[in-house]
């Protein structure tokens, strides 16, 4: 099974990814995870609630959820986004489900109503957070739909214990499904070539780090970027043998990361 994280960027290559997916599902069971990061923050600013962006005291960067905030995400990730790239999927041939992380309690996550957040050289408490740690996966309904050659495209928000809808980080996501679910490659698509040792520089790639050098990365993680290191590292810690991020812009962008054509993590 190949696990397939499409990000949220504007300029992701989803046509180009569908018809991957088209001629990978031949051969392999495949189940999707999406973001939709930056269509969130263009709804967001039109209905006057702009995305709120925090720093955790360990420097990690995260969206603050509130319940204006948590309407929004819905709208746009289990609603708008879902729905396209299900028919986009649907398109070329896949039998996609779109599913979001609440139904069927799909992925249940530890609420975390309060979170510690750095502002300048202050560290201060913020309440009313509607976000949560995945602890649990619904691993018998997406192996039901998968078994029955059903491709699952899944995608944050999660339900937490209580049933309340939380907001979640989606490489913790991606780790979690791959554990639970024996995933052995996961394929991270998005607005680069890989992890850049210079951020300013696109041709800067990393192209190989080993699981022992996943902590020497974070000096040159920007951004999301860090996120994406520490689902890694958590990925892996659950049996994921292979990560590999490639460019999600490009013709054949999932062949072309799994031809090691990014950076890859083993």
């Amino acid at each position: 099974m190949i696990l397939i994280k499409i990000g949220g960027g504007a300029r992701i290559n989803l046509d180009a990814i569908c018809c991957d997916v088209a001629l990978l599902q031949k051969t392999e069971h495949i189940l999707i995870v999406h973001g939709a990061s930056v269509k969130r923050d263009e709804i967001a600013d039109k209905l006057g609630f702009p995305t709120k962006t925090v720093i955790s005291p360990s420097g990690i960067s995260s969206v603050f959820t509130d319940e204006k905030a948590m309407e929004i995400f819905l709208m746009v990730y289990a609603g708008l986004a879902n729905k396209k790239i299900v028919a986009a999927m649907q398109k070329h041939g896949v039998n996609a489900v779109g599913l979001s992380g609440v139904d069927g309690k799909l992925i249940v996550a530890k609420a975390k109503n309060d979170i510690y957040v750095k502002e300048g050289e202050k560290t201060k408490l913020m309440t009313g957070n509607r976000t949560g740690k995945v602890e649990q996966i619904n691993s018998d309904l997406l192996t039901l739909l998968i078994d029955k050659q059903y491709v699952p495209v899944l995608c944050p928000p999660a339900i937490s214990y209580q049933n309340e809808i939380v907001n979640t980080d989606n490489d913790s996501i991606v780790a979690m499904l791959a554990g639970a679910l024996k995933v052995e490659k996961v394929v991270s698509l998005f607005e680069a070539k890989g992890m850049l040792k210079d951020f300013n520089d696109p041709e800067s790639i990393i192209a190989n780090v080993s699981a022992r050098e996943l902590d020497d990365m974070m000096p040159f993680a920007q951004g999301r970027m860090k996120k994406k290191l520490l689902g890694a590292k958590k990925a892996l810690e659950l049996g994921v043998k292979e990560i590999y991020w490639g460019d999600g812009r490009i013709e054949r962008p999932v062949f072309s990361a799994l031809e090691g054509n990014g950076t890859v993590i083993r």
